[in-house]
């Protein structure tokens, strides 16, 4: 885990000189959920805040996967140093990662060829109320799908095979089956009843604080990817402007569009997505993820969708706190996100889905535990990925098949 000891701690992404994601620990086995029958893992986040809006999470990918460490930053319109992919980010790309790896897969079990592979994915999120004033919330809309697919098969059997494999995908799952999430809060090292959300019934769990005495550091001697998360340099035109936060009546819906655009680097199942804030002068980022069971070179794309919540609710915290100026510190969580799969790839049967998200958040501070508790609960209301596990929305799919559209 490296030589830095714990008062040495970074506390900004550039600190580290270190990639912005990496393999941290080598796992004994990729996770069942990533192959083509049943399973069941359940995906460990742990992640703190660093300074500003700049966050560090450990990826777990269930009990047998490699742990991967990556880091997240907002853009300058929200105040962050913009070095680091945002969150929402995190979560686009998983969901492009995930939905070609169950294409690739039922593909595979029907003995469809696919020749290329790739989407565009945008996803829309929107706020209603003031952050300020701590009535808003977070709410999520339809993603809207462009499957591009150049294969000899039939048009009826590559539009199966699409809407099977969103069926099929658990990231896909987070927006379509709703799910209550759970939550339990720590203060200054103890444990306090929840009372304003759903009380997590998980016995307590270490703080990461204490977990990682020393800086997560790159794994010596691993064969992951180069640039598994980069920032590619490439920007949207027009001229940042600051974030609104609703700090009057006549702000009523803030909006947020997020646009990624995936392709195949390796058949059989390594994608490479560019996702980007759909805001004047936001930076693109770009994520390789790794869907093959025989991989491990880059995370799987749920453990994109692991990180993408923790790091989302971490960055509702920090804002929060920020604007109240509640006398609170140190944020970290660790986040359980399970997910699962049932049926089978080859007879439509495939079902992916998700089990609850159970979060522990550790905070710090002399404020007392009612006003923790608040900080707790308008993080996870404003929360636009916790927005999106409680709703159910259907995406809107669009195929075309060598360059005709279906």
């Amino acid at each position: 885990m490296g030589t830095t000891t714990a008062k040495e701690k970074i506390e900004t992404i550039e600190d580290s000189g270190f990639p912005i994601g990496f393999k941290f620990r080598q796992g004994t086995a990729r996770p069942d959920i990533l192959g083509a029958g049943p399973a069941r893992d359940v995906y460990v986040t742990e992640a703190r805040a660093l300074s500003g809006y700049q966050k560090e999470g450990i990826v777990h990918e269930g009990e047998t996967g490699s742990a991967w460490r990556m880091a997240t930053d907002e853009g300058l319109h929200l105040g962050g140093a913009d070095i680091a992919p945002f969150p929402l980010g995190f979560f686009n790309a998983g969901l492009h990662a995930d939905l070609i790896g169950r294409i690739l897969q039922i593909a595979k079990a029907r003995d469809i060829q696919i020749d290329d592979l790739k989407l565009d994915l945008k996803n829309g999120y929107y706020v209603i109320g003031s952050f300020v004033r701590g009535d808003a919330k977070g709410h999520v809309e339809p993603s809207r799908i462009l499957a591009e697919i150049s294969s000899p098969a039939p048009a009826d059997a590559i539009s199966k095979l699409v809407h099977d494999a969103i069926k099929a995908s658990p990231a896909m799952a987070t927006m379509q089956t709703p799910v209550s999430s759970t939550f339990a809060i720590y203060v200054n090292g103890r444990r306090r009843v929840v009372t304003s959300l759903p009380n997590s019934d998980t016995p307590d769990v270490p703080d990461p604080y204490k977990t990682y005495s020393a800086v997560p550091t790159p794994l010596a001697g691993s064969d992951e990817l180069s640039d598994i998360i980069w920032k590619t340099g490439e920007a949207n035109e027009g001229e940042i402007q600051p974030a609104i936060n609703g700090t009057d009546d006549k702000v009523k819906r803030i909006v947020r569009t997020i646009a990624g655009n995936s392709e195949l680097l390796d058949p059989a199942g390594v994608v490479e997505t560019d996702a980007v804030l759909g805001l004047p002068g936001m930076s693109n980022f770009k994520f390789k993820t790794d869907e093959r069971v025989d991989g491990d070179q880059a995370p799987s794309g749920l453990a994109l969708i692991a990180a993408g919540i923790a790091f989302c609710y971490l960055t509702q915290v920090e804002r929060y706190t920020i604007h109240q100026k509640f006398n609170i510190r140190g944020a970290r969580l660790v986040q359980y996100t399970p997910f699962t799969l049932s049926g089978h790839p080859a007879d439509g049967s495939w079902t992916g889905d998700i089990e609850p998200v159970d979060t522990h958040l550790f905070l710090s501070g002399e404020e007392d535990d009612e006003t923790h508790e608040k900080l707790m609960k308008i993080a996870a209301t404003v929360c636009y990925l916790h927005a999106t596990l409680a709703d159910s929305v259907i995406a809107d799919v669009k195929i075309d098949l060598n360059g005709t559209p279906i």
